[in-house]
């Protein structure tokens, strides 16, 4: 070996865990990713999909990256997003992120992915209602109980402190489990409702992060508030064709990969020209860099879709590890 020890510092899931970030850490942490991305210190690739085909009801999502400035990472994560997971006791989505030097493409870390991701999805949705949403939005509808939805709710009401938090899942034991997680962590009533427009109808702020195996058109435009802001991200659309019309915004968090692939809640909208890029108003990295601008009256009612950013992993990543220092958290695994 004619070369110094290469080693990976490692954080696993437990690790992840007693890091006990706070939600400002987290917000914050995104918020500067998505700020580097819009003033073009980033490279990002439209994420790409492996389809195991054997009897598995999910994929996995492959996501890529690198910074340039402020730090200095480039990531490749891997995530599995398997529906039936539950039946085993298991989280839907689990992965890792794999850090690397962008000059060198020497590994540098690896980190636990399912916090991860659960965290930084969290926080785009929270980010993205920072800018776009009304400041006196109180009334939050959500549908969706996964990991992901824990974080959208937690980080959302850390940003608005909701006077109504109403919460909707297709299976009665999750839904119930989750509006008492949410109610004990919060310190406030959650509302745990039976059917779709009863969450949603009325709601200064929708997200619908539902797991439908295949897309349906459960949630009603009728329903959404003018002046509401929404963001649907479900892997299957649930959304009706008709949701576009109603926006006087339309942003996303990655064009590049929002206009391809499978996947996403939007995708029939992009087929049906109804998202293009000339309907869209922004990526969200436009809108937080000062590039253009976010909301800008009561009256808009906007959208925002996000799939989910490279970016955000690494960022989020990043900071996981310069935290993890301090405190001593985390192993150092010999690569070379």
């Amino acid at each position: 070996m004619d070369h110094p020890p290469i080693h990976i510092d490692f954080l696993n899931a437990l690790d992840v865990e007693a890091l006990a970030l706070t939600d400002a850490e987290i917000i914050a942490a995104v918020e500067a990713g998505l700020a580097a991305q819009g003033h073009g210190q980033t490279e990002i690739e439209p994420r790409v999909h492996l389809m195991p085909k054997a009897g598995a009801n999910g994929h996995f999502n492959v996501l890529r990256g690198a910074f340039r400035a402020p730090i200095n990472r480039a990531g490749v994560k891997v995530i599995g997003d398997f529906v039936d997971n539950y039946k085993l006791g298991l989280p839907s989505e689990m992965g890792l992120l794999l850090l690397m030097d962008p000059m060198t493409g020497v590994p540098t870390a690896i980190v636990d992915g399912s916090h991860l991701t659960d965290m930084r999805t969290g926080a785009i949705t929270a980010i993205g209602a920072k800018y776009l949403a009304r400041k006196d939005s109180k009334v939050l509808g959500h549908i969706g109980a996964r990991g992901t939805a824990y974080w959208n709710v937690r980080l959302l009401d850390s940003l608005f402190d909701f006077d109504e938090i109403r919460v909707h899942s297709r299976r009665p034991e999750s839904r119930d489990a989750f509006g008492a997680r949410l109610s004990a962590e919060l310190g406030k009533r959650v509302i745990v409702t039976d059917d779709w427009r009863s969450c949603v109808e009325g709601a200064d702020i929708v997200v619908e992060a539902s797991r439908l195996n295949a897309p349906e058109p459960i949630l009603k435009t009728e329903w959404i508030k003018p002046g509401a802001f929404v963001v649907p991200y479900g892997t299957m659309s649930a959304v009706e064709l008709s949701l576009t019309d109603i926006m006087s915004k339309l942003v996303v968090d990655d064009w590049g990969q929002c206009k391809g692939g499978p996947f996403g809640s939007l995708r029939a909208h992009v087929e049906a020209g109804k998202l293009s890029e000339q309907t869209l108003h922004a990526e969200m990295s436009e809108i937080v860099a000062g590039l253009k601008p976010g909301r800008q009256n009561e009256d808009e009612t906007i959208l925002f879709w996000h799939r989910g950013l490279s970016l955000s992993d690494i960022a989020l990543g990043h900071f996981m590890l310069e935290k993890a220092k301090t405190m001593g958290l985390g192993q150092r695994l010999r690569y070379a």
